[in-house]
């Protein structure tokens, strides 16, 4: 019970017995006392306790308590030793490894489940949103011109790249090559030791058999993205520097989201002042 709903019981019981104490045990002097009994009545019988309630509740009907590991997470996290505490308290952080260790490769369908929900998280969308707001003030591409038909196509072309991105680096090149997509933090050292492990993580990652590598999931599968970009993209974009600035853009947004990932816990403690999950 909470301090708050204390004092206020306190307080209801105070008042209470402020009001009704007085009427209640003052005596009224207008009616005499009146005469003792000389017949008083034979006491009444005592009830016979119920002794079945002092037997100790069968344990097959008590509610079982949850396992305290599986507080608060999801099927996919439990699968996965993974935790998707949001950056921000909105931001996704799907694919996360916050106590460094030795885990079971992710299959192939936990590879794409985990890019799934990135891809289709609710923060995709106003972020995707944003993304097209600013090419429509750019008036980019020009052949589109303005107008919310505009709009719609840029939030398409933006969608698309992101998530078909996030498919290609996630679940399809993983999955091929028997990469391990997760992210797993260092938690400890300088800020430039971490801030250097978010980064070189885009260069090296772990296998499913437990070594490392260079990240072929991530060089293969943002180039594969760029250049499947050129089928929804106006065709005066479909140029190699277009492509080489949308692979580049899904290099630098894979890096920050590492960045984020690495640095989160610190920030939810020290300036969110919240626990661990």
């Amino acid at each position: 019970m909470s301090r708050n709903l204390r004092l206020s019981i306190f307080a209801l019981l105070f008042i209470t017995f402020s009001v009704s104490g007085p009427a209640l045990f003052a005596q009224d002097p207008a009616q005499p006392a009146p005469a003792p009994d000389q017949n008083p009545p034979a006491p009444a019988q005592q009830p016979v306790p119920d002794k079945s309630k002092d037997k100790p509740a069968d344990p097959r009907n008590l509610p079982s308590a949850p396992e305290p590991d599986k507080v608060g997470k999801s099927k996919l996290e439990k699968e996965t030793g993974t935790v998707n505490d949001r950056i921000f308290t909105v931001m996704p952080n799907y694919g996360t490894v916050e106590t460094a260790g030795t885990l079971p490769p992710m299959t192939t369908g936990q590879k794409f489940r985990t890019a799934t929900a990135s891809a289709f998280d609710y923060f995709a969308f106003p972020f995707n949103a944003a993304l097209a707001g600013i090419d429509q003030a750019n008036n980019s591409p020009k052949s589109w011109g303005q107008g919310w038909g505009a709009y719609g196509k840029r939030f398409g072309a933006s969608f698309a790249d992101n998530s078909i991105g996030t498919y290609m680096t996630v679940a399809i090149f993983p999955s091929i090559l028997k990469e391990d997509p997760r992210y797993y933090q260092l938690g400890k050292g300088g800020f430039k030791k971490r801030a250097w492990h978010g980064v070189s993580r885009l260069f090296v990652t772990r296998t499913d058999a437990g070594g490392t590598r260079f990240n072929y999931s991530e060089a293969f599968g943002n180039a594969s993205a760029a250049a499947f970009s050129n089928v929804y993209h106006a065709e005066e974009d479909r140029t190699l520097g277009r492509n080489l600035e949308t692979y580049g853009m899904l290099y630098m947004w894979d890096g920050l989201s590492n960045e984020l990932k690495e640095f989160w816990p610190d920030i939810r403690r020290k300036v969110f002042r919240k626990k661990d999950p």
